[in-house]
């Protein structure tokens, strides 16, 4: 058994080189739910998937280099959801594509992979409205709040309105808070993870959940960490997940002292601790759990990725909506 251990470094979301004859797009991964918000909150992380874009000769050709079939198809169907007819009028390219996000992870790949095919079009054809790169990505069966997190950086809300409209909004993720995720290698598609969820909750569940999103937003936006662990607390998604996601119940359960919350990302398998201080010790800590259990996994040291990877005027209000 051979764990692989990595830390990263801050990186550009999205450099518009477009009127060079290469360019790159750099999309952040994210962590959904965070507990008690299932389907609502997201933070996006320092965990990128690249696109390493040269023009070449002829118009309306993507030409993927290092790239799985499925991860070609999610690029290059953002792409030329956006492109429409106009496809065959840009610069054919070849596409180098590397990813830092395990696949199947809860990691919000596949949202970050619609994202770099948004961004890719947008790199040619000039920035487009935030609006309109949400509207896309939610079209193409993106959960809302992972793309929100990929598009704009750092916390995210999202709720859809009955007409199918998606609002977004954004807050700065606390830069002291440490984010150590640990995925272990557990082989299950986002379809088997949804499976598990129960088609109602109880009234207590719900009034639980509701009140530990109230808090959570409240502790990440003050500062004040004293009750996250509290916060993180969820009766909605995470308990179904756990005959899933090996280790889930005791690394939910885990005591250090600097451990100030913990809690599944997406549906799983990856695992969220969050501190100020000590990441590694409590990483060790989560590693030991899967080492008894024989599981091969994967520890990272995170922080979140704060920029919009986009024109910044455009969110000076800070609520967003697509329709």
């Amino acid at each position: 058994m051979q764990a692989q251990v990595e830390k990263t470094v801050p990186e550009k979301a999205f450099r518009n080189l477009a009127n060079n004859e290469s360019f790159e797009v750099r999309v952040p991964a994210s962590i959904a739910n965070l507990g008690p918000g299932f389907e609502t909150l997201a933070v996006a992380v320092q965990l990128y998937v690249v696109l390493q874009a040269k023009k070449i000769s002829g118009n309306g050709q993507l030409q993927f280099r290092l790239a799985a079939p499925d991860v070609r198809n999610r690029i290059e169907s953002a792409y030329r959801y956006l492109a429409g007819d106009d496809a065959g009028q840009l610069p054919s390219l070849s596409i180098d594509v590397s990813s830092e996000i395990p696949r199947h992870s809860g990691l919000g790949g596949r949202a970050t992979m619609t994202v770099a095919g948004l961004r890719l079009y947008e790199a040619l054809a000039g920035p487009l409205p935030m609006q309109k790169l949400l509207q896309a990505a939610s079209a193409l069966g993106c959960h809302p709040e992972n793309a929100a997190a990929s598009l704009l950086g750092g916390l995210t809300l999202s709720c859809r309105l009955p007409d199918g409209a998606v609002h977004a909004t954004k807050y700065p993720w606390p830069e002291a808070l440490g984010l150590v995720v640990l995925t272990p290698s557990v082989s299950r598609s986002p379809n088997e993870a949804a499976s598990s969820l129960p088609n109602s909750v109880s009234r207590a569940d719900l009034v639980f959940n509701l009140q530990r999103v109230a808090l959570l937003l409240q502790s990440l936006r003050s500062g004040d960490f004293s009750l996250l662990k509290y916060a993180l607390d969820d009766r909605v998604h995470q308990p179904y997940r756990e005959s899933a996601v090996p280790g889930l119940a005791e690394a939910l359960s885990l005591k250090h002292q600097d451990l100030l919350g913990i809690c599944l990302s997406g549906s799983g398998p990856s695992i969220v601790a969050m501190a100020e201080r000590n990441l590694w010790e409590i990483g060790d800590l989560l590693a030991a759990i899967y080492q008894r259990l024989g599981t091969d996994y994967q520890l990272r040291i995170l922080e979140a990725h704060q920029e919009v990877s986009a024109r910044p005027e455009v969110f000076r209000a800070g609520l967003l909506c697509c329709s």
